[in-house]
């Protein structure tokens, strides 16, 4: 250890070639879409809901929240119905799929507001680390990618392995038919892309997520807490 003196011996992991080999799980993906409008005809929805019925058609199991109702961040207490909702589900989630359109250069304020009320921990659960992130957009006029990068950012914020690819559709109005749903277009496939991958991401990495994301700043944290904990007792 002469040549790492600033870490601490105990704490530090070589990586587990077998750990990263578990048994998989046989039970359907589990994926959570969330989407950012609340507009009647709304196309970060209707994109959500083409992309769930892909990803139930390469085997997931898919659930969506619909953010009416849900207020602003800080505006309610976390035992409001719709606050409790989105948590149980993104705990729930082994995946999950961020649809917002693009509002002045940005995601919306309603999409925004979904991820500020899932919290990083909840005493000592994290409701998104580990789990995968696929992020899409729909903008009104040329493709834009400001909110799918904004979204990427937040997902590393919440310890979400966020997959490489995207889906941003411009003039999303002229995408969708009458009955709401994605015409065949190079989008569309795109979508196909993201959906297809996020499965294959979320099968490879479930199962050794707790794996993944065991650190060694948090090992030594907890450690340095023990003890603490016991000296206060000995007192």
């Amino acid at each position: 250890m002469s040549d790492l003196p600033a870490a601490h011996e105990q704490h530090l992991r070589l990586p587990n070639r077998e750990a990263l080999r578990a048994p998989f799980s046989i039970h359907p993906p589990r994926i959570l879409l969330l989407y950012g409008s609340l507009r009647t005809v709304s196309y970060s929805r209707l994109l959500a809901e083409e992309a769930g019925r892909l990803l139930e058609h390469f085997g997931a199991e898919v659930r969506f929240f619909s953010p009416e109702g849900l207020p602003l961040p800080d505006a309610a207490p976390a035992s409001h119905p719709k606050v409790r909702e989105l948590r149980d589900l993104s705990q729930w989630s082994e995946g999950q799929v961020w649809v917002s359109p693009e509002r002045h250069g940005a995601m919306s304020g309603i999409m925004k507001a979904q991820i500020d009320w899932i919290p990083l921990s909840v005493g000592s659960v994290r409701p998104t680390q580990g789990r995968t992130l696929a992020v899409m957009q729909v903008s009104g006029g040329s493709q834009s990618f400001n909110a799918v990068n904004q979204m990427r950012i937040l997902g590393r914020w919440m310890r979400m392995i966020t997959i490489p690819n995207q889906s941003s559709v411009a003039k999303a109005f002229q995408e969708f038919d009458a009955n709401g749903r994605m015409k065949p277009s190079s989008y569309y496939d795109r979508v196909v892309d993201v959906t297809e991958e996020l499965v294959k991401f979320t099968l490879l990495t479930r199962d050794i997520s707790g794996y993944l994301t065991d650190r060694y700043s948090e090992r030594k944290e907890d450690a340095e807490k023990l003890e603490q904990r016991v000296d206060l007792k000995a007192l």
